[in-house]
């Protein structure tokens, strides 16, 4: 059984770790800290995690990150490194893969001089597995054809319809740019002006 998800666990743990709980990161407006405090919302809360999609919930969700944030920066790091509940951790791959390294991707691509890892080809397999289901939730809200081509690993129809958009890039870089990471994600985009900039102002990502 592959352990993507928790080498990417390890990774963003230690980097926090080292980077410290005030860090930028490229979700907007958080720190380290901030970060740290969604994982575990995510993983330990599930009363508070809806809040997280779902805008009636989003009050009660915000309180408890708040409450999480405030707890020890050791406490937080030590819960993030631990991962889910026990009954959880059969199915860490399959819920959490996606999750971890794009975070960890956050933490990384919002400090100097940083450069695109190379990724193991199993774990840009499984991220390049996860693309289609993640384009099927994002579809209705990009209003233009959108063609996901990563190179030596297929092509993904994101949403069909003219005119058309093509974003080339590895599967890792093409998660990151379905994820709203757009100015992040190491990708080309191509096709008609109009299309472009219609792929553009849709919002990607949760």
């Amino acid at each position: 059984m592959t352990a993507f998800a928790r080498s990417e666990r390890r990774a963003l743990t230690d980097l926090m770790a080292d980077l410290g709980p005030d860090a930028p990161t490229r979700c907007e407006g958080w720190t380290v800290r901030d970060l740290a405090a969604h994982l575990v919302l995510r993983e330990r809360r599930p009363d508070a995690a809806p809040g997280i999609l779902l805008g009636p919930f989003a009050g009660y969700t915000a309180r408890v990150q708040r409450q999480l944030h405030d707890r020890p920066w050791t406490w937080l790091l030590d819960a993030v490194a631990s991962g889910p509940p026990a009954l959880l951790r059969p199915l860490d791959e399959q819920i959490n893969l996606v999750e971890l390294f794009v975070h960890h991707e956050d933490v990384r691509r919002a400090q100097p001089a940083w450069e695109p890892r190379d990724l193991d080809p199993g774990e840009e397999r499984a991220l390049w597995a996860r693309l289609g289901p993640m384009a099927r939730l994002l579809r209705r809200r990009v209003p233009v054809g959108v063609t996901l081509d990563a190179p030596g690993y297929g092509q993904v129809e994101a949403r069909s319809g003219d005119p058309r958009v093509t974003v080339t890039g590895a599967p890792g870089e093409l998660v990151l740019f379905m994820s709203g990471r757009r100015s992040a994600a190491r990708v080309g985009v191509s096709g008609p002006s109009e299309a472009i900039a219609g792929l553009e102002a849709a919002k990607l990502g949760l």
